[in-house]
């Protein structure tokens, strides 16, 4: 290659040189920082840590448990308000020796007002009530959803999610049956099941609870919501 030749390629292959110097770094940064994939879920343990020491502070909190299948537990759907003092208000359908009841109740002090679609008010003691379900265990530190959430084993964050337009973690957790049978009576068995964490407060969103074996399953779902909005509960009038 003559003198000139090879003067008028210098150009040619100290540009690309330079180039690459100058693109290799930007591209190794912007791949680094930005390439699908590259973000990690947090530990489930983390979460589960944090939800619980989140659902110790609630004050009142709405919920709705509703089931699919089969599951072998008697209340098949409840919904109301809750507060820390464990006072409560709602609804409740109640499988009752094969007849689905529907209630509404009050839980206010010791006593439980409930009345059926037609009728006045009934009362029993909380300790009644107990042996069929006490939806104030939910925000009860010592056996609802706090202590589900410190006891639970073997915790994997599995995916982001959304709940009702929320963000949260998906977590698959193992539950005991001891933990489990306070809050759904009924379980007779250990759970692996399943819970979302608000991202932003981690307060518990949701709860999915596969339970029994073989035509008697199905899954108890509980889902919360309107963490610490007002809510008064007094006894209903006679």
């Amino acid at each position: 290659m003559s003198k000139r030749s090879l003067a008028s390629w210098l150009p040619r292959l100290r540009v690309p040189r330079i180039l690459a110097q100058l693109l290799v770094p930007l591209c190794f940064a912007v791949a680094c920082s930005s390439s699908p994939g590259a973000a990690t879920l947090p530990g489930g343990q983390d979460l589960l840590n944090k939800s619980a020491e989140a659902m110790r502070s609630v004050k009142t909190v709405a919920f709705t448990i509703a089931t699919e299948g089969k599951p072998p537990v008697p209340v098949k759907h409840a919904e109301g308000s809750l507060t820390k003092e464990a006072d409560a208000k709602g609804t409740i359908q109640i499988d009752m020796l094969g007849s689905l009841q529907e209630l509404n109740f009050v839980l206010s002090g010791d006593t439980v007002y409930f009345k059926g679609p037609t009728g006045g008010y009934q009362t029993m003691t909380r300790k009644e009530l107990a042996g069929i379900y006490d939806p104030s265990a939910i925000l009860n530190p010592d056996k609802g959803m706090a202590h589900l959430l410190a006891t639970s084993s073997n915790p994997k964050t599995e995916a982001e999610e959304k709940v009702g337009g929320v963000d949260a973690y998906r977590v698959a957790v193992g539950l005991s049956k001891q933990v489990i049978t306070s809050l759904v009576p009924g379980v007779n068995q250990g759970v692996d099941g399943q819970v979302w964490i608000d991202k932003a407060t981690s307060r518990l969103l949701k709860a999915s609870l596969p339970v029994g074996t073989g035509a008697n399953s199905g899954t108890v779902v509980v889902t919360f919501s309107d963490y610490d909005a007002p809510v008064t509960i007094t006894a209903p009038a006679k």
